[in-house]
C-alpha cells in the first residue's frame, strides 16, 4: 500500500493526530486533495480551498444534518443552528443576532481589556506558569459568561465539562456523553429558574423573548442553544489564545516587532487564526450524487471540510506554512463561510486581539520551558517568564 493511500485511509484531525497534522495535509492536498478515510465511521476529506469554499457556498448539496461535529459533542439533539439546514437555519440564526452585535459586544470592551490585563499580570509575577490555566482560558470563559449570564460561582466546572466533552469524545466517549448530560442538567435548571423571572440583557433572556415563525422557542431549543453556544463560547477562543502564544513563545522576534509595534497585533492575529486554527474541519452531509476534484461522491456520504488545510493551500498563500506576522490580504477559512459562517467570529476576534495587546504589554519576554507541549487545543502552556 502506497503512503498517500495509506495517510488518506488513516486521516484523523483529533487528537495526537494534529501533532504532525501539517505535514499531512501537504500530503493529501498533492497527492489526493479529495479522499476516503476510514476514522468515524468512514468519511471524504476535502483539503482544497477552492473546493472548500465552493462546498461551503452549496447547502442544497452538502448539508450539515444530522450533525456537523463528528463525532458528536456528547449529545444525540441536533445543535441550533449549526446543525440546521435552511430552510430553518436563516431563522435560527437570527435569533442570535442581537447578542453578536457590534454595540453589545462593545458593551464587554472594558471588562475584556480589563480582565485581560489583571490574568496577564498573574502570569507576569511567576518565572515559570502554565499560561494557558492562568490566562488562555479563563479570558475568554470569564467574557463569555458575561455575556451570555452564566453565574460567576459556576465558572470553575465549566472547564472540566468542555475538556471532557470536546477533547475525550474520541478516546472515551462515555465519558463526553456523562459530562454532556451534567450540562444539559445544568442548563435545564438554569433555564427553570429563570422562567419566571424578568428577561436580563444576556444569552438566557434573549433565547426567553425569541420567537419562531411567530411561536416561543421550545424547552428542548433553549437548551440546544445553551449547550452550543457554552462550548462554542469557551473552547475556540482558548484555543486561539493558547496557540498564539505557543507561537510567541519560541519566536522572540515576532515578540519584539509586536510589543513595539502593538498597531499590527490584529494582522497578527489573523496569521494566527489562518495558520493555527481551532476549527480544523467540519463535517457535511452529501445530498445528492456529486463530484469534488475528480471524486464521485455519493447521496449519503460524509465528509469533512478540512479547513486547517484549505488555510495552508499554496494555491491561495505564498509559503503557506509559514507564519508571517504582516501577511496581507489574509481570507481564511479560520470561522468557515458561507451560510454557517461562525456567529461569534467579530467576538473572538476581539477576545484575541485584546488578550495577545494586554500579553504583550505586561508580561516580560517568554520562552517554552516544556518544547513536548503541542500547538493545538487548550492544555497546559508552560511558559519561562523572562531572559
Amino acid at each position: 500500500m502506497s503512503e498517500n493511500v495509506t495517510a488518506g485511509r488513516e486521516f484523523d484531525y483529533h487528537g495526537p493526530a494534529l501533532d504532525n497534522v501539517f505535514d499531512t495535509y501537504k500530503q493529501l492536498r498533492e497527492q489526493c486533495p479529495v479522499g476516503k478515510s476510514e476514522k468515524h465511521g468512514g468519511f471524504w476529506y476535502v483539503t482544497k480551498s477552492e473546493d472548500i469554499f465552493a462546498a461551503e457556498q452549496d447547502p442544497d448539496t452538502f448539508a450539515v444534518a444530522p450533525s456537523m461535529l463528528m463525532p458528536a459533542f456528547g449529545t444525540d439533539m441536533p445543535l441550533i443552528p449549526i446543525d440546521i439546514d435552511p430552510p430553518d437555519h436563516t431563522d435560527y440564526r437570527k435569533v442570535l443576532l442581537p447578542l453578536f452585535t457590534p454595540k453589545a459586544i462593545a458593551k464587554l470592551g472594558d471588562g475584556m481589556r480589563r480582565t485581560s490585563r489583571e490574568l496577564a499580570q498573574e502570569v507576569a509575577g511567576q518565572e515559570v506558569v502554565d499560561a494557558s490555566h492562568l490566562f488562555a482560558r479563563p479570558m475568554p470563559t470569564i467574557i463569555f459568561s458575561r455575556l451570555a449570564g452564566f453565574p460567576e460561582k459556576d465558572w470553575p466546572k465549566f472547564d472540566r465539562w468542555v475538556d471532557d466533552i470536546i477533547y475525550e469524545r474520541t478516546d472515551n466517549p462515555e465519558r463526553a456523553w456523562n459530562a454532556g448530560r451534567e450540562v444539559i442538567e445544568y442548563f435545564d435548571d438554569l433555564l427553570t429558574s429563570r422562567a419566571d423571572e424578568e428577561p436580563a440583557d444576556d444569552l438566557i433572556g434573549v433565547l426567553q423573548q425569541a420567537e419562531i415563525q411567530g411561536r416561543k422557542l421550545t424547552h428542548d431549543e433553549l437548551l440546544s442553544y445553551c449547550y452550543l453556544l457554552f462550548l462554542a463560547g469557551l473552547d475556540t477562543t482558548a484555543w486561539a489564545i493558547r496557540s498564539s502564544l505557543w507561537y510567541l513563545a519560541q519566536n522572540p522576534e515576532a515578540q519584539r516587532v509586536l510589543r513595539e509595534n502593538p498597531d499590527e497585533i490584529p494582522t497578527a492575529a489573523e496569521e494566527f487564526l489562518r495558520t493555527l486554527s481551532p476549527v480544523q474541519g467540519m463535517a457535511r452531509t452529501c445530498k445528492k450524487d456529486t463530484e469534488l476534484s475528480g471524486q464521485k461522491i455519493k447521496a449519503g456520504d460524509r465528509l469533512v471540510l478540512v479547513f486547517g488545510a484549505g488555510n495552508r493551500d499554496p494555491e491561495v498563500y505564498d509559503d503557506p506554512d509559514e507564519i508571517q506576522i504582516d501577511r496581507q490580504n489574509n481570507r481564511h477559512l479560520a470561522f468557515g463561510g458561507g451560510i454557517h459562517r461562525c456567529l461569534g467570529s467579530n467576538l473572538g476576534r476581539q477576545e484575541l486581539v485584546v488578550a495577545l495587546e494586554e500579553f504583550l504589554e505586561v508580561v516580560p519576554e517568554f520562552s517554552l520551558a516544556d518544547p513536548s507541549e503541542p500547538w493545538h487545543g487548550v492544555g497546559p502552556l508552560t511558559l519561562r517568564i523572562g531572559k
